[in-house]
């Protein structure tokens, strides 16, 4: 699918309304020679309000702690290209927490994405994420090991939300330099 065409397709895409109750707002970030595309579960209830993607206190620790680089730099088109499983906020859980993704927007969407951007790069952020794209392999496996999508390497984060502590805790070397599991 040209990239374009399916830029504004996505736009438009308002598949999940009514699983969510309120009206899906897609974001992504990024063009078609991007040199990274950035894959997550799905934006955040501000990033929801703002537009921006990674516009929280979850990005705010992606970008200034682990990556340790600029806003410019970060939303720079031709850097990365940013996405998710799903494109809009899923809404809010009982427990406080965000809902999960949709895995039909990321079968819809995502696997077309994978296609459309010529990346050099893949970081999935999330065990989430990962999970949908090495759906065989143990998330805590898959974090700073080689991988490949696409014939290009990815990189697999855990998600720097503050709701994510305890895997954080669980791992304490995960941030050392030089760490390898």
């Amino acid at each position: 699918m040209d990239f374009n065409k399916m830029k504004k397709n996505i736009l438009m895409c308002q598949d999940c309304k009514e699983k969510f109750g309120f009206t899906p707002v897609p974001i992504f970030h990024g063009n078609e020679r991007s040199k990274i595309m950035q894959i997550s579960q799905a934006p955040s209830n501000n990033v929801h309000k703002t537009k921006k993607p990674f516009n929280d206190p979850t990005g705010a620790k992606l970008k200034y702690q682990w990556y340790q680089i600029t806003e410019d730099i970060f939303y720079n088109e031709d850097n990365f290209y940013i996405t998710a499983l799903s494109h809009s906020f899923p809404g809010k859980n009982a427990k406080g927490g965000d809902n999960p993704p949709p895995l039909s927007c990321a079968r819809k969407w995502l696997t077309k994405e994978l296609d459309s951007v010529d990346n050099q790069l893949f970081i999935i952020i999330g065990s989430r994420a990962a999970k949908f794209l090495f759906p065989d392999e143990d998330f805590a496996d898959l974090v700073f090991q080689n991988r490949v999508i696409n014939n290009k390497p990815a990189i697999v984060l855990p998600h720097p939300s503050p709701l994510n502590r305890k895997w954080l805790k669980d791992h304490p070397l995960f941030g050392k330099k030089g760490y390898q599991k």
